[in-house]
C-alpha cells in the first residue's frame, strides 16, 4: 500500500501522524503555568511520524515499547509503532532513517527494532544524557530508558548532527532545544508547503498558539524560541504538527481502513 501513496516528485514527501496510544491527565500536569483550570481532564496522544519520499522511507521518533507500555497504568496502547507502519506494507527493514527528536523514553521505545535504519539525533542531546547533570536532576531521570540510549549511542548507524542539517532532500531536522537539552524538530516539504513536526517543542496547538509552555521543560527561555523557530519554519499554523495533540487526527484525513494514521502532509 505504501507505495501507492509515495510522491512522484523528487525533493517532495508525504508525512502520516501514527497514533499509537493515548491517555488521559490532568491540565496542570501539562501547562508549565497554572490556571484555575488545572484539574480539569486533559488527553494526550502519542505518536510517531512517518515520512516517504518517492525513494525513501523515514520514521520520525520510536515510541513506546510495548514492555513499557504494558506497565503505565491508564494508558490505552493501540500497539507498537511498528506493527501498526507493518498494515501500510513497511516492515521494520524498509526504514531507512530513524530521526529521534530527544530521547525520552515515549520516543525511543522501538529504536532497537529496526535492523538497517540510520539514526539521526543532536549530538547535545546524547551528551546531555550521558553527562553527570542527567543523574543529578531528579526530575528528568524518569524520562529517559537508558537501554535505549545506550543502544543508540554504541550503534554504527548513529549520525550526530550540530544545529540545523538538511538529511535528504526536502528533509531537515532544527535544533531548538526547550523540553530538552537537545530537542530537534523535522521540516518536511509537501505538496501542501513545508510542514514542520514540533514533537515535544510543542506537544500541544495550545502551547505555540497561546505561547503556554508545556509542564516538562529543560530550559524555558529555550522552549519560547523553539516556538518562535517552528513559526519561522512552518509556511503557516496550519503547517505546524505538535507532537502529543489528539486534535492533529482530529484536523487530518485518516488513512482508508488505518484509524490510526492521518496524513498531515
Amino acid at each position: 500500500m505504501i507505495d501507492d501513496m509515495r510522491p512522484d516528485t523528487a525533493g517532495q514527501w508525504r508525512v502520516f501522524a501514527v497514533q499509537y496510544a493515548s491517555r488521559t491527565a490532568v491540565r496542570s500536569s501539562h501547562f508549565h503555568y497554572a490556571d484555575d483550570r488545572g484539574g480539569e481532564p486533559h488527553p494526550t496522544a502519542y505518536y510517531v511520524w512517518l515520512a516517504v519520499s518517492h525513494t525513501d522511507t523515514v520514521l520520525i521518533d520510536a515510541g513506546i515499547a510495548p514492555s513499557t507500555a504494558s506497565g503505565m497504568p491508564g494508558l490505552e496502547y493501540f500497539g507498537s509503532p511498528l506493527d501498526i507502519i507493518g498494515r501500510l506494507g513497511i516492515a521494520p527493514g524498509d526504514i531507512d532513517l530513524c530521526v529521534l527528536t530527544h530521547l525520552h523514553y515515549d520516543h525511543t521505545g522501538i529504536v532497537a527494532d529496526m535492523p538497517r535504519a540510520r539514526y539521526v539525533l543532536q549530538q547535545r542531546e546524547l551528551e546531555y544524557w550521558n553527562s553527570p547533570w542527567a543523574e543529578r536532576i531528579g526530575q528528568e531521570q524518569w524520562l529517559h530508558s537508558r537501554p535505549d540510549i545506550d543502544h543508540v549511542a554504541a550503534s554504527s548507524r548513529l549520525d550526530l548532527v550540530d544545529g540545523d542539517s538538511e538529511l535528504l532532500p526536502g528533509l531537515s531536522v532544527h535544533s531548538v532545544g526547550g523540553h530538552t537539552a537537545g530537542m530537534q524538530v523535522v521540516r518536511l516539504r509537501t505538496a501542501r508547503g513545508n510542514v514542520v513536526l514540533a514533537s515535544d517543542a510543542s506537544h500541544f496547538y495550545e502551547n505555540i498558539e497561546s505561547d503556554s509552555p508545556f509542564a516538562i521543560l529543560h530550559c524555558l527561555p529555550d522552549m519560547f524560541g523553539a516556538f518562535d523557530r517552528i513559526k519561522e519554519l512552518a509556511d503557516g499554523p496550519e503547517h505546524i504538527v505538535p507532537g502529543h495533540d489528539p486534535l492533529v487526527s482530529a484536523r487530518f484525513t485518516s488513512i482508508e481502513r488505518h484509524p490510526h494514521v492521518v496524513r498531515v502532509g
